[in-house]
């Protein structure tokens, strides 16, 4: 199995960097067998580094032995228990003729797990500065890396973002290796691979893609490690910057790349032939490919009844359609189209709007832009008091508008009802871009009318039909059609009926489970 490959930075326009910056200064000829040179090599690479500690010893017989690690990420009382403790032992228990040196820490000496050999002064940094402690002895040319981190990390818990009435309530955290562990622990195969490469000349960030071999196409695998393999970049902070590298069309208001916390929507998707990326330092992974249908599919429509998640499903249509055009229809009718609403209700309409200044597109930009804002101001504020502040201020600011006749009461509603809208939109991304679409669908009604929202709908059909995630049609089942995939889209079939997975991403095994599984009396019991 091919693996992440480790590549020179040469590509036109890329930073040149010095082939020790990651590192410090310093030549890179390899360990010295002098004790005394190897530690004024490190000090010089580590200096104005207050955290880092150089801890010598001296052994019965004479022999000098040094370790290297960061105080501010290593942990100290597992370095103590087992490295010092162990060496001390050692040196007043050995025989005469058993030199000190990396070989014998590693075989005999140190009881950590997760224990290395290297003579290269970068890679020994590297692990240093990745929560190691590097042990090395005078007469030897090697050093000894042994795990020593024991990170601080927050608790498991359910995602604020993608929250469940039934269903897991872990989420993935800041650690990578948890993270791992959660999908290892869903996924009880060795086919589940896990390919590991690292981005980023300062960050050093490790990332791991993910799949399961003999689902995921190798086509598909082959294109995400390339698009990976090819960033090149100073750092990544967190997932978000690889999805902006490796998405099909940056320009798209649509997320061609599903970010998820949720492990069990992971392995969910690895089951289905896709690939992830799992990020250390931030707790959302990347699914691809991601197609349109995946914005509104929720996890926990898979873990309720199929007619409950069928028609919750269908509600989240009518409100995503809500959501985009409500306030440009309303704009388009009461501005050239009022002919097509009922009597009773333009009278209304035009009592209500009488006193106010403003037309109808004046009002309802200028109440999407204030909503937006309160939406933005209650995430950002602190948590106690910023959901108190966004209803409290659409509350007020909405009744008092009315009442100055600064905005009708009719957009008012339109604007709230719009907002609950975007809110059944399952997936945080998703909805963004279906947030952003609402203006220049306002824009197009207010100067065309109907005839603006029907061009705006086509250019956005055009644009989704014509739109990819890795090969993979955005708008499929739909757009190609594939009638076996439609039990996933506009309804939510029973699990024994999914038999197949989606067609065009996993061609490698398309038989999920065996036909003939529905269940009725007398369909489960044992023959004599």
């Amino acid at each position: 199995m091919k693996r992440f490959s480790k590549r020179k930075r040469t590509q036109p326009g890329y930073p040149v960097l010095p082939e020790d910056f990651d590192a410090g200064d310093g030549d890179d000829t390899g360990l010295s067998a002098d004790l005394e040179r190897n530690e004024a090599e490190f000090r010089a690479r580590f200096d104005n580094c207050f955290d880092i500690v150089f801890h010598r010893g001296t052994l019965s017989g004479g022999e000098r032995w040094l370790v290297i690690y960061l105080a501010s990420i290593a942990d100290e009382r597992l370095i103590d228990e087992q490295i010092l403790k162990p060496v001390n032992a050692f040196g007043e228990a050995r025989m005469e003729g058993r030199p000190l040196g990396a070989r014998a820490l590693d075989e005999r000496v140190v009881t950590a797990g997760a224990t290395k050999r290297s003579s290269d002064p970068k890679e020994i940094v590297r692990n240093v500065l990745d929560g190691f402690a590097a042990v090395l002895a005078d007469g030897d040319d090697s050093a000894l890396l042994v795990m020593a981190t024991n990170p601080k990390q927050r608790g498991l818990e359910e995602p604020s973002s993608e929250q469940v009435i039934r269903g897991p309530r872990d989420g993935f955290i800041e650690n990578l290796a948890v993270n791992i562990g959660l999908l290892r622990i869903r996924l009880k195969t060795a086919r589940l691979k896990m390919e590991p490469v690292t981005l980023g000349e300062l960050t050093q960030t490790k990332v791991v893609l993910s799949y399961i071999a003999g689902l995921a196409d190798d086509s598909l695998v082959e294109e995400v490690r390339t698009r990976v393999e090819r960033i090149e970049i100073d750092g990544i902070l967190d997932s978000g910057y690889i999805e902006e590298f490796i998405e099909d069309l940056p320009y798209s208001p649509f997320p061609q790349v599903h970010s998820t916390e949720r492990p069990d929507v992971v392995a969910a998707e690895l089951l289905e032939g896709k690939a992830a990326l799992l990020v250390d330092n931030t707790p959302f992974a990347l699914v691809m490919p991601m197609t349109f249908w995946t914005g509104l599919q929720a996890s926990e429509d898979y873990y309720t009844r199929w007619p409950v998640a069928t028609f919750v499903r269908w509600i989240r249509f009518l409100f995503i359609f809500i959501a985009v055009f409500a306030p440009s229809l309303y704009v388009a009718v009461t501005t050239f189209h009022q002919e097509m609403i009922p009597t009773n209700l333009v009278i209304s309409i035009a009592s209500s709007r009488e006193a106010v200044p403003f037309p109808a597109f004046i009002e309802a930009i200028l109440m999407e832009i204030t909503f937006e804002a309160l939406r933005e101001a209650g995430i950002r504020l602190p948590k106690q008091i910023g959901q108190a502040i966004s209803i409290v201020g659409a509350l007020v600011i909405g009744q008092a508008a009315v009442q100055a006749g600064i905005i009708s009461a009719p957009v008012v509603i339109i604007v709230s009802i719009t907002g609950i809208a975007t809110f059944t939109i399952p997936r945080y991304s998703f909805a963004s871009g279906v947030r952003l679409l609402r203006f220049p669908m306002l824009f197009l009604a207010g100067t065309l009318g109907l005839y603006g929202i029907v061009l705006g709908f086509l250019g956005i059909l055009l644009h989704v039909a014509s739109l990819r995630s890795f090969g993979v049609p955005y708008f499929a089942p739909a757009a190609p059609t594939i009638v076996s995939d439609l039990k996933d889209i506009y309804i939510r079939a029973p699990i024994w009926a999914k038999t197949r997975r989606p067609k065009l991403i996993s061609r490698a095994d398309p038989v999920r489970e065996p036909d003939g599984q529905k269940p009725g009396p007398g369909r489960g019991r044992r023959s004599p």
